[in-house]
């Protein structure tokens, strides 16, 4: 796997400095790299950590990530599961399944996050960047025309770095949000979970869907790449789980009739939840991304996915502004976008914790039935499959009657992604004509059949315009006016 890269100088001007090396900084910092905007990375950390953390990446994210070359890495090495089950013991009373969903990724990627994160990693070396580890965000004050931070290297002097933009990608404990004084409201919750991953032996229960068992607590059981199975757990202890422990949870909470037996605990550790949203993601030249904005119950699979999402909302903007193609109010739009998004995910994996982890038997029976029932009526579970898959996402309050809207996913089924470039996508009779760079611009021209008038396509998927301008010229007057920005 690529190294991890440090360089021994750390510039001292740069238009965007991101803090942290996650998933979501990683993400922000190869898309920008692949802009051609000038960057500076940094993180605490003097490599990436051991361990699965995330282990899911949802068709949505694969969408974006192969914007930016990585998706065919991580699906080689990931594996494929069909979507996810809802069990009590023996009896499934819910099945979200993948496989008719609109994308070229019709699948959950099982991949832990340590994976996610080195083949970010290997993109952005690949694209000539490189992240300085082992630097501490310390603050920042005010310059011109940005920001001045401040930065501990790894043998504590300080450096400044004069920045234009300051990202922060630093998870819950975000320095980066504190410098800003951005709240973060929301709850710490008494409730426990235990993660482990694991080799079993799987007897007649193996199969492609993570299951979450409603039995005495919740219990999640989910293949991973590699052979493995994550297991998640409400528990009372404060300790790791042993090999007994899981055996005993599985035994409980788990297939009565064919209990999966535990042959090695790979890693093992308990947490805290904390269901969290900043109260902006935007303060002047500050941006939040990732759990530095939002943080909430694993249910689901969605924090890791929503925290790249997140990057790749923000990095066409930043590159917008900086090359002059758009005004500095669209930067707002990141805020209005996003915010929402992640306190609905939020809420929605709150309302699944607390579902999933009923203890009263009564109230179990009656929410198991609900359950079922409601997997019953014809297009449900295909309407959570997509909000599972986060292929439901839209910047749009326009009801969703089929036709185009402009903030709503375009899916690469119709006009295929032309990686971080704007996609101007015209109607044509005939054969789908090759893609057509504009001239000295960031936009893709494409002409393909069926489409009833002209899409101006987002670099991150969405819709920007229905029936856009037809020429070149057209759509790039439209952006440096601003009409993004005015929505």
């Amino acid at each position: 796997m690529a190294p991890t890269s440090s360089a021994p100088l750390l510039p001292v001007r740069t238009d965007v400095l991101i803090v942290g090396a996650g998933p979501a900084g990683l993400t922000l910092a190869a898309s920008l790299r692949q802009l051609g905007v000038d960057h500076l990375v940094i993180d605490r950390a003097t490599g990436i950590r051991p361990g699965s953390k995330a282990a899911a990446v949802q068709p949505r994210t694969l969408e974006y990530l192969e914007r930016i070359g990585v998706s065919e890495w991580l699906i080689q090495e990931g594996a494929r599961g069909r979507g996810f089950r809802v069990h009590d013991r023996e009896k499934t009373l819910l099945r979200a399944c993948y496989d008719d969903l609109d994308t070229p990724y019709p699948y959950v990627l099982l991949i832990s996050q340590q994976v996610t994160e080195e083949h970010l990693l290997r993109r952005l070396n690949e694209l000539g960047g490189t992240v300085y580890r082992d630097h501490r965000f310390l603050g920042a004050s005010a310059g011109f025309p940005g920001s001045i931070g401040t930065v501990a290297g790894p043998d504590g002097v300080l450096h400044a770095v004069s920045a234009r933009y300051i990202v922060g990608c630093d998870g819950v404990h975000s320095a980066v949000r504190t410098t800003a004084d951005i709240a973060f409201p929301g709850d710490t919750h008494e409730q426990r979970f235990a993660v482990a991953d694991v080799r079993l032996d799987l007897g007649n229960t193996a199969g492609q869907d993570a299951t979450f068992y409603l039995s005495a607590g919740m219990l999640l059981l989910s293949p991973l790449a590699g052979g493995l199975h994550r297991i998640v757990a409400s528990t009372p202890s404060p300790e790791p789980p042993t090999l007994s422990d899981l055996e005993q949870l599985l035994a409980e909470r788990g297939s009565r009739s064919n209990t999966p037996r535990v042959l090695e605990v790979v890693a093992a550790s308990t947490y805290h939840v904390q269901e969290r949203v900043a109260a902006r993601f935007r303060a002047g030249n500050v941006f939040l991304v990732g759990d530095a904005a939002h943080t909430h119950s694993p249910a689901g699979a969605q924090g890791m996915n929503t925290g790249i999402q997140d990057a790749g909302n923000l990095a066409w903007k930043l590159h917008a502004v900086l090359c002059g193609l758009a005004p500095e109010e669209l930067l707002d739009s990141y805020h209005r976008e996003r915010h929402p998004i992640a306190a609905g995910m939020v809420s929605f994996t709150s309302q699944f914790a607390a579902l999933a982890n009923m203890r009263d038997p009564a109230a179990g029976d009656i929410r198991n039935r609900v359950l079922a029932a409601a997997a019953a009526v014809p297009g449900v579970t295909a309407r959570i499959a997509r909000k599972l898959a986060q292929l439901d996402i839209a910047y749009t309050e326009e009801p969703d009657q089929g036709a185009p809207r402009v903030g709503g996913r375009v899916s690469p089924r119709i006009v295929p992604s032309a990686g971080l470039n704007w996609t101007l996508a015209l109607p044509d009779a005939g054969t789908p004509q090759p893609e057509r760079p504009a001239p000295q611009s960031a936009l893709v021209v494409r002409r393909l059949p069926g489409l009833d008038g002209p899409l101006l396509v987002r670099p991150d998927g969405y819709l920007a315009a229905a029936n856009a301008s037809p020429t070149v010229d057209g759509t790039l007057e439209d952006l440096s006016n601003g009409f993004l920005s005015a929505r």
